[in-house]
């Protein structure tokens, strides 16, 4: 039997704790156990994963209701109201002991100490009674639950979505090869169907949910396909004009600097920046053009730049 988390527990938080509260926690949490704090760590990446998942429940209002009420089942809650819906709602209350058609009673606690686990509640109502086969419900009818969805996070470098690219993962047992597309954001949720955890009684399998986290070089800042870079050029080619080497995401090309170009001044590389996700075609590079001034000038080049000063 799966042991139960708490999740109020794992973020360190009371019941009542409001969003700001759950995201001051989480983000404390997170910073400690993240994977690029303590690299290597196997306990620390599990713990990284409970706050990840107590996080993503409790953040949204809707699951943190189910959760409230059904503990580690919430998943299974609308399949559990449905089926107690088309049993005439006859099976009391929750929390204490309510009537049911066994005649006995059960209690149910989201810390998982006293009262039965609210998973053999769950085998109790629908398929444990009378020594009815799992998944079986009253009157010999089939009960099945779709299983749990699965999320998990893919990190990968910015030359890894300049053109589709496969990777081989390891998800909940099994593996997995997943293309990753050219262009895909920080942040971006790939959908796979029927990847997650397997139902019961019958039931599809949830789906996995893979969040992308691109990292991108420190010389760039991007917006969507758009890259933007700071460029060095020297003083002499941002006066007089000539070509520099500018380095891009798919290789160095050569551009025209106009002559009397200013300090600061913004031109763009049409085309070389990302590929765009899923529409096709590539977004630009912008250069800002930065004055590098000459270091160690010799007596010849400070006496021209000293007649140019009009000393």
């Amino acid at each position: 039997m799966a042991q139960f988390i708490d999740y109020y527990q794992t973020l360190g938080v009371d019941k009542s704790a409001d969003e700001k509260q759950l995201k001051k926690a989480f983000r404390k949490l997170a910073r400690k156990y993240h994977p690029d704090v303590a690299p290597n760590d196997a306990e620390a990446e599990q713990q990284f994963k409970q706050v990840n998942e107590a996080y993503a429940v409790l953040s949204d209002p809707e699951k943190r209701k189910k959760y409230d009420k059904y503990g580690k089942d919430w998943e299974h809650a609308d399949a559990f109201e449905q089926a107690r819906q088309q049993q005439g709602g006859g099976f009391g209350g929750f929390g204490g002991g309510g009537g049911n058609p066994f005649g006995g009673q059960y209690t149910y606690t989201t810390g998982g100490g006293e009262g039965a686990d609210f998973s053999d509640f769950f085998r109790d109502m629908f398929g444990g009674a009378g020594g009815g086969a799992a998944g079986a419900g009253f009157g010999g009818r089939s009960r099945s639950f779709r299983g749990r969805d699965i999320e998990a996070e893919l990190r990968v470098n910015m030359n890894d979505i300049l053109e589709d690219n496969k990777q081989v993962l390891t998800v909940n047992g099994k593996q997995l090869r997943v293309t990753i597309p050219q262009g895909v954001e920080d942040g971006q949720t790939l959908r796979l169907r029927g990847q997650g955890s397997p139902g019961a009684g019958g039931g599809p399998a949830g789906d996995l949910y893979i969040t992308f986290r691109v990292s991108t070089p420190p010389e760039y800042r991007r917006e969507g396909a758009d890259l933007y870079k700071e460029q060095e050029v020297d003083l002499y080619t941002m006066l007089l004009g000539g070509k520099i080497t500018v380095q891009t995401p798919t290789g160095a090309v050569n551009f025209p600097v106009a002559e009397n170009t200013e300090n600061g001044k913004r031109v763009r590389l049409k085309g070389k920046g990302l590929p765009k996700y899923k529409s096709g075609g590539h977004g630009d590079l912008y250069l800002d053009l930065r004055v590098k001034l000459p270091t160690q000038l010799n007596a010849e080049e400070r006496a021209a730049f000293s007649k140019l000063a009009g000393r």
